[in-house]
C-alpha cells in the first residue's frame, strides 16, 4: 500500500493553476485572491474624532478640573461628513461628532461627559471639567494602513471581513482565481434518487449530494452531477458529458475496488488512470489519473464515509492548489479523546468525529457514531464536524489521549 503522503504527492504533482479573473469587490466573496489588494487611500482617511464631544486646543484645557473649570466658546459645529476645517483661536472649541474630521488646529477631543453641559445645550459656550491627554480621542490619518500598503495578501480566501477592509481602503476590484470546473459521477446499479420507492437491493443515492457540496465548499464550480449504473457504456457516456461541460476534474464514487462489477476500474482499463491501495481507513482503494480529454479523474470508493474522507485527503488539496491557495490542507487541532476506541492495524484512521465544547478550556473529541469509522455509516455524517486522524502505528486510542483532529465544518 502507498502511504497517504505518497498518494498526495502524486495527485498534487498533476495539479496546474486556473486563469486569473478580475471581479468587483462585492462579487469577490468566497474567491481566492491571486494578486495582493493594496490600499488606495489611508485608513483612517483623515484625522477624526473617536468621541462625541468638542475639539479643543490642549493648551487651553490642560489645567481643567472640577475645582478649576475652563470655559470655551464653541465656534463651529462638525457633524459626520462635514468638510469644514474651522480655525480655533485661544479659548475656542468646535462641537464634533464621532467620525468627523478633526480641525487642523485641534490636538485633543473633550468628550461631552467631561463638560458641564450636554451636547444639545452647548452651541454657545461650554465648561470643561476634566483635562484630556494631549491627542486624546483623535484617530490619526493612516494609523491603520497607508496608501500602497497590502490590505490582503495573495493566495487567501476572501471573506466578508477582508472585503470590508478592502472597501475601507478604497479598493474596487480584485484579481481572483477562476473556479476549477468539476463533474461528480456516482456509480452503482443499486442507487436511486432519494424519496423514490426502494425495491430489494436498492438504496438512496447520497454520494452525489456529499461530493457536490464538498466541491462547492472547496471553491470549485460544479458543472455536472449524475448517477450511472454499472455498465461501461453508461459510465463512458457520463465522461463524455463531463467533457462537453468543460470539466477539469471528474470525481467518481464507487467502482474502484477489485470486485466483479467495478465499472470505473473496468471502463478505464488501459487508460492513464491508475488504481492503487492507500494505507488509510476508510478509503483504501483509490483511482487517479488523467482522462483522454485532459481532465484529472479521482476514482473514490463508493461507501459514503470513504468518499467523504477521500475527497478531503486528495481532491480538496488539488482544487486549492489549482486556485493558488497558500494553505491547501485543513488545519489540525490536538484534542484529548473523550472515550476509547479501536483503530485499524497499519492504516491511518480518519474517524468521523464530534467535538464536545461544553468546557471552553478543554474541548474533547469522540466518534460521531457508535459504529466508529465504518465506511457505510452515512447517517453518522450528520453528527460529524471533524475527522480524528490516528496514525497507523497506534492500535487503540484511550480516553485522555491527545488526537489530531481535522475540522471540516
Amino acid at each position: 500500500m502507498l502511504s497517504v503522503e505518497e498518494q498526495q504527492a502524486v495527485v498534487l504533482a498533476a495539479a496546474g493553476t486556473t486563469e486569473d479573473e478580475t471581479v468587483a469587490i462585492p462579487d469577490a466573496a468566497g474567491r481566492t485572491l491571486r494578486a495582493p489588494l493594496t490600499a488606495r487611500v489611508d485608513i483612517p482617511v483623515f484625522d477624526n474624532s473617536a468621541m462625541d464631544g468638542f475639539a479643543v486646543r490642549y493648551e487651553d484645557v490642560a489645567a481643567a478640573s472640577p475645582e478649576n473649570p475652563v470655559p470655551l466658546t464653541v465656534v463651529a459645529d462638525l457633524p459626520a461628513g462635514s468638510g469644514l476645517d474651522p480655525e480655533l483661536g485661544p479659548g475656542q472649541a468646535a462641537r464634533i461628532m464621532t467620525g468627523s474630521a478633526a480641525p487642523t488646529g485641534a490636538d485633543a477631543i473633550v468628550p461631552f461627559e467631561d463638560t458641564a453641559a450636554g451636547l444639545a445645550d452647548s452651541l454657545g459656550e461650554i465648561t470643561v471639567l476634566i483635562a484630556p491627554r494631549p491627542g486624546a480621542h483623535i484617530r490619526r490619518r493612516g494609523e491603520d494602513l497607508r496608501t500602497g500598503d497590502v490590505v490582503v495578501p495573495a493566495g487567501v480566501l476572501l471573506t466578508p471581513l477582508q472585503l470590508s477592509a478592502a472597501a475601507a481602503a478604497g479598493v474596487t476590484h480584485a484579481v481572483v482565481a477562476r473556479r476549477p470546473r468539476v463533474a461528480v459521477v456516482s456509480t452503482g446499479a443499486e442507487l436511486v434518487p432519494p424519496g423514490r420507492p426502494l425495491r430489494r437491493g436498492q438504496i438512496p443515492e447520497s454520494n452525489g449530494e456529499l461530493l457536490a457540496g464538498l466541491v462547492r465548499d472547496a471553491g470549485a464550480e460544479l458543472v455536472l452531477r449524475t448517477t450511472v449504473d454499472d455498465t461501461d457504456a453508461a459510465f463512458l457516456a457520463a465522461l463524455e458529458r463531463a467533457r462537453a461541460a468543460g470539466a477539469e476534474i471528474v470525481v467518481t464514487s464507487g467502482g474502484v475496488s477489485e470486485g466483479a462489477f467495478e465499472v470505473v476500474r473496468g471502463a478505464l482499463a488501459g487508460s492513464d488512470v491508475s488504481f492503487v491501495k492507500v494505507a488509510m481507513q476508510p478509503g483504501k482503494p483509490q483511482g487517479f489519473g488523467r482522462l483522454d480529454f485532459g481532465a484529472l479523474l479521482f476514482g473514490l470508493p463508493g461507501n459514503p464515509v470513504s468518499s467523504g474522507v477521500s475527497f478531503e485527503v486528495f481532491v480538496r488539496p488539488v482544487i486549492l492548489r489549482m486556485l493558488g491557495r497558500t494553505g491547501i490542507h485543513r488545519p489540525l487541532l490536538r484534542l484529548p479523546a473523550a472515550v476509547a476506541w479501536k483503530t485499524p492495524p497499519i492504516r491511518r484512521q480518519y474517524l468521523p468525529a464530534a467535538i464536545d465544547r461544553s468546557d471552553p478550556g478543554r474541548w474533547t473529541v469522540r466518534p460521531a457514531t457508535a459504529g466508529g469509522s465504518g465506511s457505510h455509516l452515512a447517517g453518522g455524517l450528520a453528527h460529524a464536524e471533524a475527522y480524528a486522524v490516528v496514525p497507523g502505528e497506534i492500535d487503540r486510542v484511550e480516553a485522555g489521549d491527545l488526537v489530531d483532529v481535522m475540522l471540516v465544518s
